[in-house]
């Protein structure tokens, strides 16, 4: 991948992995404290708002492969630490970009495979260009019946609700969306291809479609039901960009927890002194190796996934006492009457007392009560 930029001329550069301000994308961030500053500092869950701004200062075309880190849930897909390549090239649109993808996956699954075809689990898939285009709207459409052109945020929420999609009051309607398209649609594309013209709430980041003012000029590949590259072409407008960020902040204050609720004013700036009309790319380098290499998991192709603490075995020391009644207990298929075990135990009033309150402090017994029945069981 960095030799297919290289030779087209566009410059690897290196941003900031601490940011003032989580940007570029919807996402939780990790955040942290820059002690001698006094201020916090959040790790990077993109790097596309610093990309832009060299796009600003007269880089006609850069890109960087970035760790990129996001506080959110671990699945098969999905690490808090993630390596993702981001493109942005000057006077170009998502069409554009969409033939410069097709042509750079076809590059690589030819450069890792020597062939464009690769098996990943019970698919095989095809990187050879040209891939499919449908437009998220008629995607929905196809699979659902429902038409979301021009619905409500209310229209949305009902028909997710409809389709037994689990939803809630925190959603504006780009999560609604995003939801009965991830639901319904996404897992049905196995071949590469783009999902274009994303609806605007969906894309605060991207420019109002030419010809749809409800629409971004946007796209997404979906590759064996799951979004590989995420393209743009991008907002340039400092004005249409304030009022996308302060949609952001009303949706965080609903409680989205995935909005970013702060006004990156830097950024703002850059664009009033002018960014050419541009496309950007971002492509999750791991899960591009997993379809590559043939692995269901993304811990596969990681050196060091991240993953959930052992559980230490902790050793429990019984006083002679709880051995005694669980001695007892082990005798008579883990169950005996409390009374009855109470007497077998020969302990007096308090010693008794003692162990079972110790056995129980350590979730080693219970004592079920059924009537005037009580049974005492041995659960550890």
């Amino acid at each position: 991948m960095r030799t297919f930029f290289n030779d087209k001329g566009y410059l690897e550069v290196e941003t900031p992995v601490l940011q003032p301000i989580p940007g570029g994308a919807a996402a939780r961030p990790f955040i942290t404290h820059h002690n001698s500053l006094d201020i916090p500092l959040y790790m990077r869950i993109a790097n596309e708002l610093y990309l832009k701004r060299l796009i600003v200062g007269g880089f006609e075309g850069v890109y960087e492969f970035s760790k990129n880190f996001r506080n959110e849930g671990m699945d098969r897909t999905h690490n808090p630490e993630f390596t993702a390549m981001e493109i942005y090239v000057a006077y170009k649109d998502y069409h554009w970009m969409m033939t410069f993808t097709e042509n750079l996956l076809e590059h690589c699954a030819l450069a890792v495979n020597g062939t464009t075809q690769v098996t990943f689990g019970e698919h095989q898939v095809d990187f050879k260009a040209p891939y499919a285009r449908v437009t998220m709207t008629d995607a929905i459409k196809h699979f659902t019946g429902f038409d979301i052109s021009g619905k409500t945020e209310n229209e949305l929420f009902d028909a997710a609700k409809s389709m037994g999609i689990e939803v809630d009051a925190t959603m504006g309607k780009g999560k609604l969306i995003d939801e009965i398209f991830g639901a319904k649609c996404e897992g049905n594309y196995i071949q590469p291809t783009f999902i274009t013209d994303y609806p605007k709430e969906m894309s605060p980041l991207c420019k109002q479609h030419r010809d749809n003012p409800e629409l971004t000029e946007r796209f997404e590949l979906m590759v064996c039901g799951k979004e590989v590259a995420n393209a743009y072409s991008e907002l340039n407008d400092p004005i249409d960009q304030r009022e996308r960020f302060e949609h952001q902040i009303m949706l965080s204050e609903k409680g989205d927890d995935e909005a970013n609720g702060l006004i990156d004013e830097d950024f703002l700036r850059a664009l009033e002194y002018g960014m050419p009309p541009t496309s950007g790319l971002g492509i999750g380098m791991d899960r591009l190796m997993m379809y590559l290499t043939n692995n269901s998991s993304i811990q596969e192709v990681l050196f060091f996934p991240q993953m959930r603490p052992e559980k230490k075995q902790v050793q429990i020391e019984l006083e002679d006492e709880e051995k005694l009644v669980v001695a007892l207990l082990q005798t008579n298929n883990n169950q005996m009457d409390l009374s009855a075990l109470k007497v077998k135990s020969e302990l007096s009033g308090k010693k008794w007392d003692a162990a079972m309150k110790g056995l129980s402090k350590h979730g080693l017994v219970k004592v079920v009560v059924s009537g005037e029945l009580k049974t005492v069981e041995l659960i550890g």
